[in-house]
């Protein structure tokens, strides 16, 4: 147990050690002179010691009062900031947004700047592991993630279609002028899409035995700085590779082509109000308002 004098005593010496004045402290804390004199006095028979010297004009603080009063500007001013900050962050709302890496880090940290401006009473939480069980199990409290159908308990907002091309460094030495010339090429692959460059030889109509083999990467970003060492061809959604494109690490020499999937704000059906409502029109507002190749 702590071993502390009455602290409405000491809230009414801070007042008086500060205001060297009984009155004015009194005026402070909305109470009488005569009871911050009683509190005082309280404490100064608690510690056994005096603390002020009245005169006519008020009071002054003895060597024990200054001492006391130092340590009192101290922790009272940690107790107010300690306050108000946890006062803020009760007005803060934080929501759990899952993603792949890449979208994060290639599309919306560079856009975060933006929310947080205009919404600061929403903190968003990202984590690079969201799945649509995370979402189901509220592991997470949203997801962006690419697909072609939902589960029924989940509200799915596209934002973006999904379409997919070859991407490799700028001075790659063949000259692509059509999906044939990528036959034999050494082709760079990620396991977050292990089928992507088969699905894309299909849609342009090729084998797409031919396009199975070559180096795997486990991530995406992995993948583009391959292909940016000039380690081979990568095949990567436009979304994805927009910030290489324009900084010309990569070029996308056959463009890209539409899948049948999207980019979605996926979220529970039970779970559509407060901050999760705000972060998917704002979402959805980015998206609309890109202009994007």
């Amino acid at each position: 147990m702590r071993r502390l004098p009455p602290l409405n005593a000491l809230r009414a010496f801070d007042a008086a050690a500060r205001h060297l004045n009984i009155s004015a402290a009194a005026r402070e804390l909305h109470v009488t002179h005569s009871a911050v004199s009683h509190q005082v006095r309280q404490l100064e028979e608690w510690l056994g010691k005096s603390l002020f010297v009245r005169h006519a004009g008020g009071v002054r603080l003895t060597i024990e009062g200054q001492s006391l009063k130092q340590a009192a500007d101290q922790i009272f001013s940690q107790l107010q900031t300690c306050c108000e900050e946890l006062a803020e962050q009760a007005q803060i709302a934080e929501i759990v947004l899952g993603a792949p890496a890449s979208f994060l880090s290639n599309w919306l940290i560079p856009r975060l700047e933006r929310f947080e401006a205009a919404h600061p009473n929403v903190r968003v939480r990202l984590q690079t592991s969201g799945t649509l069980e995370d979402l189901q199990k509220q592991i997470i409290d949203c997801l962006v993630v690419s697909g072609e159908s939902w589960p029924a308990d989940v509200d799915a907002v596209s934002l973006f279609d999904e379409t997919i091309g070859p991407v490799c460094a700028p001075d790659w030495a063949p000259s692509f002028r059509g999906p044939d010339d990528l036959v034999g090429q050494p082709l760079l692959h990620t396991s977050s899409r292990p089928h992507a460059w088969e699905a894309w030889a299909a849609s342009n109509r090729l084998d797409p035995s031919l396009f199975a083999n070559g180096r795997r990467f486990d991530h995406l970003s992995l993948l583009l700085e391959a292909a940016a060492a000039r380690l081979g061809v990568a095949i990567a959604p436009a979304l994805l590779v927009e910030r290489e494109i324009s900084q010309e690490r990569l070029i996308a020499p056959l463009g890209f082509i539409k899948t049948d999937a999207t980019f979605a704000f996926c979220s529970k059906r039970d779970q559509q109000g407060g901050a999760v409502r705000i972060l998917r029109e704002w979402l959805c507002l980015e998206a609309s308002t890109e202009i994007r190749p």
